[in-house]
């Protein structure tokens, strides 16, 4: 049972962490180059790898059930609160806009039909398992993220064996296209709201630890290999959905694959993120459970209608502003952590001082670059 509990933790931190953005990074990828995405693939999924065990560690430390923005008050003050609540907003909202974009696109590609019709179908589905508790999160990602997986391995095998799979697709590298694909890919990190859930769903807390290892890891990895069996067939001609691309190129049984991995990854991380921004208003602004769930699901609905729906735009702009923001206020959470606690943690992450200031660097400069981009 500890076990089912272990793997059901990595399941909701990789479900919260690969959505939207494993679909929008070969698009990008094309326009910056396959072997400098791969480099930013790498180099912020190590860093977000270390943001997570430290705000892993600051969750240990802490008493009671909180959310990213009851940590922060704890830590960081009212102000530091209502930073990481701008963050969490604009993240988690802008998200589950994506993924309702991306369903309905992605359903449409599958049963025909109108991509609004779809959207609305999926929303209501996955809204009701938001309102459930943390054992229906526990099951649902689990196994949603076992079909996913074992879609992705045929994807991947299936792209790597193909005539029309190119080498010269992988060659591209520029330095200065190297913030292009940023946005994005520290959008498809973005996973860290979903940390507290893991803490409550672990029977044994010392596995903490390795459960942020392994759920950090594993989208390093799967991103790695995604893109590059993408970009390989598809090169430039990649579209903004990924696999909607693939599934024109390979006919109908591919559109249905395809389109059904691309479903279950938008699907795992609409609920978990779902999820976590639900916890923010229960736990930290103690709504009920019902105006929680509300306010988690009817904004991005409401901005769906109102024509926002701009797939690759949506991931640029939430992943550097939202996910910058909430990388620097867990940097200095950890620091305050360190000297203010209020419990012995079930494990350290001891850094030297000029590395937080490099990870809020990161963040800060891809947040502007990406701000004066889309001005």
């Amino acid at each position: 049972m500890k076990s089912y509990h272990f793997f059901a933790a990595i399941a909701t931190l990789v479900g919260a962490i690969i959505g939207a953005g494993i679909l929008g990074i070969p698009y990008v990828a094309a326009k910056a180059g396959f072997l400098t995405t791969l480099i930013v693939i790498v180099v912020l999924g190590a860093v977000m790898m270390l943001v997570n065990l430290l705000l892993g560690e600051v969750v240990a430390r802490t008493k009671g059930k909180h959310q990213l923005t009851g940590y922060a008050s704890i830590y960081l003050g009212k102000f530091g609160k209502e930073l990481m609540a701008l963050s969490m907003i604009i993240g988690i909202y802008g998200a589950l806009l994506a993924y309702i974009v991306g369903e309905g696109q992605v359903l449409n590609a599958i049963f025909g039909g109108t991509t609004y019709f779809w959207a609305f179908i999926f929303f209501i589905i996955a809204s009701a398992i938001i309102y459930g508790g943390i054992e229906a999160l526990e099951r649902s990602e689990l196994y949603m993220i076992i079909i996913e997986f074992f879609i992705l391995l045929i994807i991947i095998l299936a792209l790597g064996a193909s005539p029309q799979f190119d080498f010269e697709n992988l060659q591209q590298f520029s330095f200065s296209k190297i913030f292009i694909p940023y946005g994005i890919v520290l959008f498809a990190y973005l996973g860290t709201a979903s940390m507290p859930q893991l803490w409550l769903e672990l029977k044994n807390h010392k596995l903490y630890k390795s459960a942020i290892l392994w759920g950090s890891a594993i989208p390093i990895i799967i991103y790695a290999l995604f893109l590059f069996s993408v970009l390989g067939v598809l090169g430039s001609a990649t579209t903004q959905v990924a696999t909607i691309g693939i599934g024109m190129i390979y006919g109908s049984w591919s559109v249905f694959l395809f389109n059904l991995f691309a479903f279950f990854t938008l699907a795992t991380s609409f609920i978990a993120l779902g999820f976590a921004l639900k916890q923010m208003y229960l736990y930290d602004y103690k709504f009920n459970k019902f105006w929680a769930w509300i306010l988690t699901i009817a904004v991005p609905f409401a901005l769906y209608i109102f024509g926002f729906q701009d797939f690759t735009k949506i991931l640029s702009i939430t992943g550097a502003v939202s996910g910058g923001l909430a990388g620097i206020l867990i940097v200095f959470m950890h620091i305050s952590a360190k000297k203010c606690f209020q419990k012995k943690p079930e494990y350290y992450i001891k850094i030297p001082k000029f590395l937080y200031w490099l990870i809020a660097s990161v963040f800060i400069i891809g947040a502007l670059l990406e701000i004066v981009s889309i001005l």
